[in-house]
């Protein structure tokens, strides 16, 4: 599996497009916006698009769902319904904070803990870590090791818990109870910022380092 990582809306998002290199299918991770950068994109590396998959439902990871969707005619699946509401207020979220346009959609798909997703037959394990939204999800390739996380974790940080839905005790847990033990080789896809590993951040990040819980 191959991966592009578009940095999108005035949020800089961190949208990807994945791919199974021998079929050429695709699926995008979080399209919040500027939908002819990632359709520019899949039109360069000749992929065929056949799913959206969300993380969660803020407006810069989903705003641009409902039109890739309808432009494509591809499902969505994810997040966790737990996001719903955030789904519903899209077209205020995005008036309220100057975005395009953007519709509320139903996805074909929500998502729970211990789902699997694929992409061009390549398989993605699903994993439920609220705490951030109540309905995030994340995508983990086991094969290749790498993790879309959203904005549970970033490098050097962690996602905020302070928006409706969220609370910071659940995000610590979904990080370290969900995500470490995935093994410290891990390289995640943040919602924003440079990638890092598992083992990177257990060991640095100054809210979740291992030295910090007596370990």
């Amino acid at each position: 599996m191959r991966a592009i990582i578009l940095p999108v809306t005035p949020f800089q998002q961190n949208c990807s497009i994945v791919w199974n290199e021998q079929n050429r299918r695709a699926a995008v991770v979080d399209p919040g916006g500027d939908l002819d950068r990632v359709l520019a994109q899949l039109d360069k590396e000749g992929l065929t698009l056949e799913k959206i998959l969300l993380t969660h439902a803020h407006l810069d990871h989903a705003a641009g769902t409902a039109e890739l969707a309808k432009l494509k005619g591809v499902p969505i699946e994810g997040p966790h319904e737990g996001d719903r509401f955030w789904i519903d207020g899209l077209p205020e979220a995005t008036r309220k904070y100057g975005f395009p346009p953007a519709e509320s959609f139903e996805p074909d798909r929500w998502l729970n803990q211990g789902d699997t997703v694929t992409v061009g037959g390549e398989t993605l394990e699903v994993f439920h870590c609220p705490g951030h939204t109540p309905g995030h999800v994340v995508f983990f390739h086991r094969g290749v090791r790498v993790a879309w996380v959203g904005d549970v974790l970033f490098a050097g940080s962690i996602g905020r818990s302070d928006f409706p839905g969220g609370d910071h005790a659940t995000l610590l847990s979904s990080i370290r109870e969900r995500l470490f033990p995935l093994g410290d080789d891990v390289t995640f896809v943040p919602g924003h910022g440079p990638t890092s590993t598992f083992g990177n951040e257990r060991q640095t990040n100054p809210f979740v380092a291992d030295r910090l819980f007596g370990k």
